[in-house]
C-alpha cells in the first residue's frame, strides 16, 4: 500500500469527458489545502479520479466508487470486488448520517465448528490452513455496495464511474518495492493456483520485479461487464458467480502443489441471495464535538467511541490529565477496556444482542474508567474482564485481539457538503490467494474473522452471518457543520489508530497532519502494547514505560495503520493522507490554494 504510480495509459475517455493522465510518475503530496472537493487515499491514481469526477461535476459519492475501482486495480491485495467493507455517509442535502454495510456473509452452510481441523478448535499456528483456502471467503459485498451508493446517492452510472479502473487495469501501472514485497509475501500460496501466478508471478514463480508493468485485461473485461450489465447480472449470476463458486468449491490449485487447499462451501444462491444493509451510525458526542461511526456487525465505531466517552468520564468528573503522557496512558487503557468489551459483545446484529446503548452510557463508561489505575496491569492481570453494561447478555471471551489484516481506506468530499468515508478490504494482505480464474481479481478470506474456535462465542461462525469488523470509518461534526472525517486500514489496530488520532486532534489540538503523523501505540486488551519504535523511543513512551509501567511489543514493519482524512471549515477542505507508513497516501483538492496548496 502506499506507492507512487506510473500510469501507462495516456487518456481516460468518460463519454465526451476526456481525463488526461500524466506522462510520468504522480507525485505524492501528503496535505493539500483548497476549495471545490476533495479526496485523500493511499494512492495517486485513485485520488486522482476522485478529483476528476468532482471536477467533472460528479458528487463525492462518484468520485469515492471511481477512486474505489482503482484501488481495486492497484491495491489488489488489500481490496477489491472480492471483498467487502464499511461506508459512513453524510448527505450534504439532508445533513443526515448513515452507514453502508457491505461486509461479506458466510454462506448458509456454515457452521461454528467449519473451521475445526481433526475436530479440534484451529491453533494459531494451524491459521494460514483456514485462510488459504476456499472455506474462508464470504460472500462478497464491495460490488453491491458501489451499485447501491450510485443509485441512492450519485449522478452517475457504475459503467461510467468503473472506466477509471478499467483503464488502469488496461494500460498498467509499474511494480514497485511494496507491490514487490507483498507478492513476495504471498509467493509460495501464489504460485500453487495458476489463475494468480499468471496475474502476479514472473514464470520462474517468482514475485514480479520492481519497475515491471503490472496489467490485468481480466479486471478490465470485468469492471466492463458489472458497468454494462449492473451487479446483480454481470457479478451475483452468471458467468462470473459460476467462477466464484467453482473456485471457492474447488480451489483451482495444481496437482502436487505445496499446500493443502480446503474446499468451500458458497453456492449460487449464497451468491443471489447477498445485499447491502444501510444501518444507523452509533455517535458520541464528545466534548463540543459528536462522533459518528459504523456500528455492528463492525465493532469499529462502538469500541472506538467507548474508549472515548471513557476518557472523557475523567473531564466529567473534574479529574484533569497531567500532561500528554498521562492522557496517552488514559488513551491506552481505555482502549484495553473498551476492547475486553468489543470481544466479549459485538457481532452481527441479526444474530446477536448487540449492548450497544449500554457500552455508550456516561454511567457505564464512568464505571469502566473506575478501572483505571496508576499503573498498567502486567502478568495475568493485563487481560480485563469484560464489564457488565445496561441489557447485556451473558459475555463470552474477552480474549486480546492481534491478528492484523490488510484493508484500505478512502475519504472523499464535495462543495456540498456530501461526505464518503470508506473503508474496504479482502481482509489479509492478498485475501486467499485465488484469483477467480478468467475474470482478474482475488477472494476475500474475511471468514477468519469469525472466532473459528469457538461454537459459543458472539463472533461464531453460522450460515448467512456477518463476522465482526473492526473497520471505523469516521465523521466527525461541530453542531451540523462538518469538522473532520478520517479512516485507517490495519485489521484490529484499525479501532486503536482512529481513536489515537481523534485523541490527538480534539484533545492534545494537533493539527490534522501532525495528528496523523504521530507515533502510534495499539492497546487491545493484550499483556503487551504493541508500538512503534518512534513511539517506544519518544519522551512520551519512555514515561509511559518507566513511570505507568507499560510494556511494549513491536507490530510487523514497524508501522500501525495509514490514515486518510479530511478537514473542513466552511468552503475550504484540507485533505491529508498518511505522510510515511505504507510508503505515504496521496491527498489532493479541486481548486489548490494559490499561497497554500
Amino acid at each position: 500500500m502506499g506507492r507512487t504510480r506510473w500510469p501507462i495509459a495516456t487518456a481516460i475517455v468518460l463519454s465526451c469527458v476526456v481525463v488526461a493522465a500524466p506522462a510520468g510518475a504522480q507525485e505524492k503530496q501528503g496535505t493539500a489545502n483548497g476549495r471545490g472537493g476533495a479526496a485523500a487515499s493511499v494512492d495517486p491514481l485513485a485520488t486522482q479520479a476522485a478529483i476528476d469526477v468532482l471536477a467533472s461535476g460528479g458528487n463525492a459519492f462518484d468520485a469515492a466508487i471511481a477512486a474505489a475501482g482503482v484501488l481495486g486495480v492497484v491495491e489488489p491485495y488489500s481490496c477489491g470486488i472480492g471483498g467487502g467493507g464499511f461506508m459512513v455517509l453524510r448527505d450534504g442535502d439532508s445533513g443526515r448520517i448513515t452507514t453502508i454495510d457491505s461486509r461479506e456473509k458466510a454462506p448458509a452452510a456454515m457452521k461454528p465448528d467449519s473451521f475445526f481441523i481433526n475436530g479440534k478448535p484451529p491453533t494459531d499456528a494451524q491459521f494460514p490452513i483456514n485462510r488459504y483456502s476456499g472455506l474462508s471467503v464470504g460472500v462478497p459485498g464491495t460490488p453491491a455496495a458501489w451499485q447501491y451508493v450510485l443509485k441512492h446517492y450519485g449522478t452517475m452510472s457504475l459503467a461510467k464511474v468503473l472506466k477509471y479502473g478499467e483503464d488502469v487495469a488496461t494500460n498498467g501501472f509499474y511494480v514497485d518495492k511494496t507491490f514487490f514485497d507483498q507478492t513476495t509475501g504471498n509467493q509460495t500460496y501464489f504460485d500453487d493456483i495458476p489463475s494468480t501466478a499468471k496475474l502476479y508471478l514472473d514464470a520462474d514463480g517468482t514475485a514480479r520485479d520492481v519497475g515491471s508493468i503490472q496489467q490485468n485485461p481480466d479486471m478490465a473485461r470485468t469492471y466492463r461487464r458489472i458497468g454494462r450489465l449492473g451487479v446483480q447480472k454481470g457479478f451475483y449470476n452468471g458467468p462470473v458467480a459460476d467462477a466464484i463458486v467453482k473456485a471457492v468449491q474447488q480451489v483451482p490449485a495444481v496437482q502436487g502443489n505445496e499446500h493443502e487447499w480446503k474446499p468451500g462451501l458458497m453456492t449460487l444462491d449464497d451468491l443471489k441471495a447477498y445485499r447491502v444493509k444501510q444501518r444507523e451510525p452509533v455517535s458520541l458526542k464528545y466534548g463540543n464535538a459528536t462522533v459518528w461511526g459504523m456500528g455492528p456487525p463492525s465493532s469499529g465505531g462502538t469500541t472506538v467511541l467507548e474508549a472515548l466517552n471513557i476518557i472523557q468520564s475523567f473531564q466529567r468528573r473534574g479529574i484533569a490529565f497531567n500532561g500528554r503522557s498521562d492522557l496517552l496512558y488514559h488513551y491506552l487503557e481505555a482502549s484495553r477496556l473498551a476492547y475486553a468489551d468489543r470481544n466479549a459483545y459485538l457481532g452481527d446484529p441479526s444474530f446477536v444482542n448487540n449492548p450497544v446503548a449500554g457500552l455508550l452510557l456516561d454511567s457505564y463508561a464512568d464505571q469502566r474508567a473506575a478501572l483505571i489505575g496508576p499503573k498498567a496491569p502486567s502478568g495475568a492481570a493485563a487481560v480485563v474482564a469484560a464489564g457488565t453494561p445496561p441489557a447485556a447478555l451473558p459475555a463470552g471471551s474477552s480474549a486480546s485481539v492481534d491478528k492484523v489484516g490488510s484493508t484500505t481506506h478512502l475519504s472523499v468530499a464535495d462543495k456540498d457538503g456530501n461526505i464518503v468515508s470508506y473503508t474496504f478490504t479482502i481482509e489479509q494482505t492478498g485475501g486467499n490467494g485465488v484469483v477467480v480464474p478468467g475474470y482478474g481479481f482475488l477472494l476475500n478470506n474475511e471468514l477468519t474473522d469469525f472466532d473459528t474456535g469457538s461454537v459459543t462465542a458472539p463472533n461464531r461462525a453460522a450460515g448467512n452471518k456477518r463476522p465482526r469488523s473492526s473497520i471505523a470509518p469516521t465523521i466527525v461534526m461541530k453542531g451540523d457543520k462538518p469538522w473532520f472525517t478520517l479512516g485507517s486500514p490495519g485489521g484490529a489496530s484499525i479501532i486503536t489508530t482512529v481513536l489515537q488520532t481523534i485523541v490527538n486532534r480534539i484533545n492534545s489540538r494537533m493539527p490534522m497532519e501532525v495528528a496523523i503523523g504521530q507515533p502510534r501505540a495499539s492497546q487491545r486488551n493484550s499483556s503487551t502494547t504493541e508500538a512503534e519504535s518512534a513511539f517506544v523511543n519518544s519522551p512520551e513512551g519512555t514515561l509511559l514505560k518507566n513511570y505507568f509501567g507499560e510494556s511494549y511489543r513491536a507490530p510487523a514493519g514497524d508501522e500501525i495503520g495509514a490514515l486518510t482524512a479530511i478537514e473542513f471549515k466552511g468552503k475550504h477542505f484540507k485533505a491529508v493522507a498518511e505522510p510515511n507508513r505504507r510508503g505515504g497516501g496521496s491527498a489532493k483538492v479541486v481548486t489548490p490554494d494559490p499561497t497554500n496548496p
